[in-house]
């Protein structure tokens, strides 16, 4: 049976649309209680690490909602389970405006922890296969392109809502934004697979972590399943930690206050020049081989760190931000290419489950690390970016004995 041949102009369509609802999927959500905790916890009387508390559970939340999420979009697409999250986020939004007591907080972040779950970069990752099975990695890359700009866009939007309208407007704000902006974007996506899915071959493509990456893998075992799992999970408990402590632990290695905001400022584009080096440079090999290079980048940034005193703080950066912003792009094309696209969103639910719960306590846990062991607390988090690499290593040794078709 022919494939027909892909749909440039759409996918790019496709890719600004669900990039863009990303953008403001992540603002109003993810990086919302750093500036939006304080206010909301004077207000109401409660201590702001019950705010966070609240967020926390959202998190988890989130990891138990997504394999249904993505089974969802597995089998009805997804462009109407994104349009439904876009009113789970406005009615979470705008309930946690309204709170007027603490439980109501909870209740509300409740509420958009579901909307994460179903609405945030797995889903839109499960979308995009689902439509274009065949050219799903370049369009994954579109987006985490796009929306690695959340944060640059959402917290002055945020600050200024603060200012302009308070803590409750700007919740209601973001809400309205779901409804006059994120429906529509996703009611333009494709209704239907624009791509047909690739056959199922008879031995794995992804023998060797040098070749081309391609979506026509058969599904592997439940072992490679769970080495994903734990590198994804340990990925996201070192982004988190490091996104909630960086400014204090470089403090802890001897930079000055402004030197370590400078430092922890340079993180946010050197994700996004990760990203860049993925599309282009790194757009041919294997993810396995991009995703060893971004699995070391954390641990060397760490060795710089320790051996270049305040400009290894800088290079620290630039290793940390690369492969951070590498392994956002992985954790969508890896499973693709190691299990083929069939079923992609629900094992893509299961698989980032883990990391999500790592997510959402990463920050208490490395607190206490850093608590015991201050700046020495960074060799934490470089030896589990040096376990992390060892299973990929091990992955890629294993999937290369496999049998060629």
């Amino acid at each position: 049976m022919s494939t027909p041949s892909p749909r440039p102009a759409g996918q790019v369509a496709a890719v600004l649309q669900l990039g863009t609802a990303q953008t403001l999927a992540w603002a109003s959500s993810y990086y919302l209680p750093a500036l939006l905790a304080a206010p909301l916890a004077a207000e109401l009387g409660m201590p702001v690490t019950r705010v966070f508390g609240a967020f926390t559970l959202a998190l988890v939340i989130s990891a138990l909602v997504g394999p249904r999420a993505g089974r969802a979009i597995d089998e009805h697409g997804g462009r109407a389970v994104l349009r439904f999250t876009n009113l789970l986020f406005a009615a979470g939004l705008a309930a946690l405006g309204l709170a007027q007591a603490e439980w109501q907080v909870w209740a509300a972040w409740a509420l958009i922890g579901v909307a994460m779950g179903s609405g945030l970069y797995d889903a839109a990752f499960a979308a995009l296969v689902r439509f274009y099975p065949l050219s799903a990695r370049n369009a994954i890359t579109g987006i985490t392109l796009i929306a690695g700009f959340a944060s640059t866009v959402g917290w002055p939007l945020t600050q200024w809502g603060l200012g302009a309208f308070g803590w409750r407007g700007t919740c209601l704000g973001w809400a309205a934004l779901h409804l006059v902006l994120g429906i529509p974007l996703h009611s333009l996506l494709p209704r239907g697979r624009v791509e047909e899915a690739p056959p199922v071959r008879s031995a794995p493509a992804a023998a060797s972590a040098d070749d081309t990456a391609t979506p026509s893998t058969p599904p592997a075992g439940n072992g490679v399943a769970i080495v994903l799992a734990a590198v994804f999970a340990i990925a996201w408990f070192t982004s988190t930690a490091m996104a909630a402590h960086l400014p204090l632990l470089l403090q802890a290695q001897g930079l000055s206050a402004q030197a370590a905001l400078g430092v922890a400022m340079l993180v946010g584009p050197a994700q996004v020049a990760g990203r860049l080096l993925e599309f282009g440079f790194l757009r041919r090999a294997h993810p396995l081989l991009s995703s060893r290079f971004a699995t070391a980048g954390h641990p060397i940034g760490v060795a710089l760190l320790a051996l270049g005193g305040p400009l290894g703080g800088w290079l620290f950066a630039v290793m940390h931000g690369l492969g951070n912003g590498i392994l956002t792009i992985a954790k969508g094309t890896l499973p693709l290419v190691v299990f083929g696209a069939a079923g992609y969103g629900e094992r893509q639910g299961w698989l980032m489950a883990p990391a999500r719960v790592s997510q959402a306590f990463a920050p208490v846990l490395f607190g206490l690390a850093m608590a015991h062991w201050g700046g020495h607390a960074l060799w934490l988090t470089a030896g589990l970016g040096l376990l992390a690499l060892a299973l990929l290593q091990g992955l890629a040794w294993h999937m290369a004995r496999q049998p060629r078709g």
